[in-house]
């Protein structure tokens, strides 16, 4: 028999090995080093999926990041430290609030998983380096193939027909890494124990069939007529109401989707003119127009280099902001594949610029959506957005000031900052004609549509297909993008207030620009160079840290919308 798997590593021993490891009290930058590399080794050691010793071993070290951080004497902290210590607490409860609801979630799959137990205990056991009893083995991977393949059978039956539509997937994604798991066990022994090889390799092989079939299952499993990619994993109010705190904002969903609707009548109001001077009769006939005027095939990767040329050359012409010469000479450009434009239909961006265009693999009627949705009028908030001064600019600086930062990397200063220079340059007068304000508009209006689809179906009021048909309707999609973008936003990739984040930073930064830029504060070159050099942190901490007075413990609420 294999031993008996040991106890989880007593808590007082743990807390007394990681005390010994602290970094000084008053180093912030090297506690947040030292942090960052525990949870990296630790993510190594600890590395089984759905293992609750992992969860336990992470909830331990951050349970003491968090005692020793709340010892500290915070008005003692330089203001730089005290930035940091709000940025490091606020990283170390939201990291036990994440292990805890990872613990929910996978306790939600137990009756899809049942052979999970067994995958976790035999790869725990190898992590140990416990000796294995080869018979033994061969039986539990037996077991593992038994119960695979009758979770396939009662979903083929009907038995899980009145569990969450989102379960399947979830789980899908768990019986991949567990597949995987699995194998990396065997391989560990398999050619070196002739016993084990012997004994385990055939029922490994049933178990990786077993587990494949299951996961292909998992995946197609859909309510009749629904599109499985479009179901998504809803995360409830109260997994908003706690993201939404830990960025510091004091807005709920409902509160964020009325700002929403709020810029989107602005932008409706602008759209409204700027069709009426192309001589259209609404804004969908101007956005008719303008979606047929793109290049030809082939001739995109031009369109795209003049465009962030002339970005660079606005930016520099009115001393908006430092750009070094390494930045315009470094980015990159690469054409997005068929299949990676079925999820981003539009642009990818950073040190490379993606560009969606249609691709001689598509349909007929690919090819059109892609060209209407990659048009030379929406390319002119895409370029820059994507490259300087957007995401490109955001990393080129990121990976030389406050580097040490980056575990408090936030989509609000990511995409907010882009988002915010969308709506900079719109009042400085980038667009050069009803056209192109038009385009640029057709992309803020879809930053609102995000705020209003992706919470409300967080929140469980719309399904996917209603989150399509909204973009169709209200911001002008064509039905790929729309189906596209709902994707990205519901299927998993992205936190649940990643789309928010887009228009919620750009207002944010915008308050904090009005707030900040005037005779007796700083320029606007001054002020967007020091947002840069404070790294990825949430607006409403960059704020604190760009103001004149002491940094206090508990940062009031800033409600940035409200004026």
């Amino acid at each position: 028999m294999r031993p008996s798997p040991k106890p989880v590593v007593g808590i007082t021993f743990l807390l007394a090995v990681a005390a010994a490891q602290s970094p000084p009290a008053t180093d912030l930058r090297e506690r947040i080093e030292t942090l960052r590399a525990d949870r990296s080794d630790l993510a190594r050691r600890y590395d089984v999926p759905m293992s609750a010793e992992r969860r336990t071993r992470l909830l331990v070290r951050m349970q003491q990041e968090r005692r020793e951080l709340d010892a500290l004497e915070f008005q003692k902290l330089a203001p730089d430290a005290r930035i940091d210590w709000l940025l490091l607490d606020n990283h170390v409860r939201r990291s036990l609030h994440e292990l805890q609801h990872e613990a929910a979630r996978d306790a939600e799959l137990v009756d899809l998983l049942p052979f999970a137990a067994t995958i976790i205990d035999l790869a725990e056991s190898k992590r140990r380096l416990e000796d294995v009893t080869p018979r033994q083995a061969a039986a539990e991977i037996t077991e593992v193939v038994r119960l695979a393949e009758q979770v396939r059978r009662d979903l083929g039956q009907g038995r899980f027909a009145t569990i969450a539509p989102a379960l399947p997937a979830r789980a899908a994604t768990r019986v991949a890494a567990l597949r995987q798991t699995l194998r990396q066990w065997f391989e560990f022994r398999d050619g070196y124990d002739p016993q084990f090889s012997w004994w385990a390799r055939t029922p490994l092989r049933a178990a990786d069939e077993a587990l494949t079939a299951l996961y292909d299952t998992l995946r197609a499993f859909a309510p009749a007529g629904e599109d499985r990619t479009l179901i998504g994993d809803p995360v409830g109010e109260e997994v908003l109401l706690r993201d939404l705190a830990f960025e510091w904002i004091p807005y709920a969903p409902g509160e964020l989707v009325a700002i929403a609707e709020r810029e989107f009548a602005w932008c409706d109001a602008e759209m409204a003119q700027a069709a009426t001077a192309m001589g259209c009769k609404d804004w969908r006939a101007a956005l008719e127009q303008v979606k047929q005027r793109h290049r030809e095939p082939g001739e995109q990767p031009a369109l795209i280099r003049e465009l962030a040329h002339e970005a660079i050359d606005f930016l520099e012409q009115r001393d908006l902001i430092t750009i070094p010469a390494l930045a315009k000479e470094c980015w990159r450009m690469n054409m997005m594949s068929r299949e990676g434009q079925r999820t981003n239909p539009f642009f990818l961006g950073g040190e490379t610029i993606l560009v969606s265009f249609p691709t001689d693999a598509m349909a007929h009627i690919e090819k059109l959506q892609a060209l209407r949705s990659n048009n030379e009028h929406f390319c002119r908030a895409t370029v820059h957005h994507e490259l300087i001064p957007g995401h490109w600019l955001q990393q080129y600086s990121q990976a030389r000031h406050r580097t040490y930062r980056e575990p408090f990397d936030t989509p609000f200063w990511i995409e907010g900052w882009a988002l915010y220079w969308e709506m900079r340059l719109y009042d400085l007068g980038f667009a050069k004609g009803p056209e192109d304000k038009i385009g640029m508009l057709y992309w803020r209006k879809h930053r609102c549509a995000r705020i209003v689809f992706s919470l409300n179906f967080h929140l469980g009021r719309w399904t996917g297909p209603q989150c399509v048909e909204y973009l169709i309707d209200r911001v002008g999609h064509e039905r790929a993008a729309a189906e596209g973008e709902v994707r990205r936003s519901v299927g998993g990739l992205y936190p649940p207030l990643y789309q928010a984040a887009y228009m919620l930073g750009g207002l944010q930064l915008r308050a904090l620009q009005h707030e900040l830029v005037r005779p007796e504060g700083l320029s606007e070159k001054a002020f967007h160079d020091a947002v840069l050099r404070q790294n990825s942190i949430p607006i409403a901490v960059l704020r604190a840290a760009l103001q004149k007075t002491p940094v206090p413990r508990q940062l009031a609420a800033w409600r940035f919308a409200d004026s």
